[in-house]
């Protein structure tokens, strides 16, 4: 009895693998019959992206469904490339399940063609194409279409303080950046021991004579002109925060000296404990013993002068534009909190816009 259930079992198993053998021989592979048109974009559109337009669609790109032999889920890659390229390197600008066209938006576009290479301002053509997939399987590509494509920086805009301080070459000017695109509120950290100009980088970024640049109208009152033969300053030796408007044609300059102050440094909340700059990092710093508790740093032993904050904290998500200090400080921004023990703080103002900070054990 024993062997006849055996026999039974195997004979079962048997003709159920059989079953199942068929069945996946009898099934179709999937092939692509179709591949998708992209239709638009035509052939030879100009993009000309303006970063105040950035969230805004820049184009809608549209083709044909492809078709595929059987009933699959059909799914959409949208690539670009350099004019000419492999699309080995290609940036994806989009994808979708099914749907036939794809909202693209300005910074999406922008995005794509600086990690391609282009070159801010300066239009350059690039390849556009759409890749079809059937359950992942069996990729289909569309025709190529050709676009003409001027991106935008996404850096800050910047203009540069050349002067007495490193001896008038506007190559080597150190930059003040302003809070966000198409802003004119330039801000910076500049060593000064003279007079000096502000001036606009050209087309192609470079500072050079010849360029738009900005004096003092005469007055020394912190009143700017454009194309000015007359200087600003002149300035004691020392360390500046620098601001210049030039849409308002107004700037300043604050002689400053840093320190940490809170309820984790020696001074509490009360007062500073002063930090060193060093002239070859351009960087402040020092070595201080804190206790658990928070820090901030402020120069001048002061808060701020009305809406002007003397004060660097933590980045507080951009909540005042004016107040921007980079994606790791802002300006009266949030306290930073420490534990007990010996560290090494250093302030770092080197790169407009972009401060940072760091604390190491010691």
């Amino acid at each position: 009895m024993k062997n006849i259930i055996k026999s039974l079992f195997i004979l079962l198993s048997v003709a159920t693998i059989s079953c199942s053998t068929d069945d996946v021989q009898d099934r179709p592979a999937i092939q692509g019959i179709d591949a998708p048109i992209l239709s638009a974009p035509e052939d030879g559109n100009i993009y000309i992206l303006l970063p105040e337009n950035m969230t805004q669609q820049a184009e809608r790109f549209v083709w044909s469904k492809a078709n595929y032999n059987g009933d699959v889920a059909i799914s959409y890659s949208l690539e670009i490339d350099n004019n000419g390229g492999d699309f080995s390197a290609a940036q994806v600008l989009g994808g979708t399940s099914g749907a036939l066209q794809s909202s693209i938006s300005t910074e999406t576009l922008n995005t794509a063609c600086l990690a391609l290479g282009a070159t801010p301002y300066t239009a350059a053509n690039f390849d556009v194409r759409v890749i079809s997939s059937a359950n992942g399987y069996s990729p289909m590509v569309s025709n190529v279409v050709t676009i003409t494509v001027t991106p935008y920086s996404t850096d800050l805009p910047k203009i540069g303080v050349v002067g007495n301080h490193q001896g008038w070459s506007p190559a080597t000017a150190p930059e003040l950046a302003a809070s966000g695109f198409g802003a004119t509120d330039y801000e910076g950290y500049v060593w000064l021991d003279g007079e000096f100009k502000f001036i606009a980088a050209n087309s192609s970024g470079v500072y050079e004579w010849g360029n738009t640049d900005w004096g003092d109208d005469g007055s020394f009152s912190g009143v700017l002109l454009q194309g000015s033969s007359t200087n600003c300053g002149p300035n004691a030796a020392g360390y500046y925060r620098v601001r210049a408007n030039t849409t308002d044609l107004t700037y300043e300059t604050t002689l400053v000296s840093w320190g940490v102050i809170g309820s984790a440094t020696p001074g509490g909340w009360d007062s500073d404990t002063n930090m060193t700059y060093d002239a070859n990092t351009g960087k402040w710093s020092l070595v201080v013993t804190l206790v658990d508790g928070e820090i901030k740093f402020r120069y001048n032993d002061s808060w701020n002068n009305g809406s002007d904050q003397f004060n660097l904290g933590s980045y507080d998500g951009g909540a005042d534009p004016g107040n921007y200090g980079g994606e790791m400080m802002t300006y009266g921004g949030g306290n930073i909190a420490v534990t007990a023990g010996t560290y090494l703080i250093e302030l770092d103002l080197t790169s407009p816009r972009d401060y940072k900070y760091s604390i190491t054990p010691q």
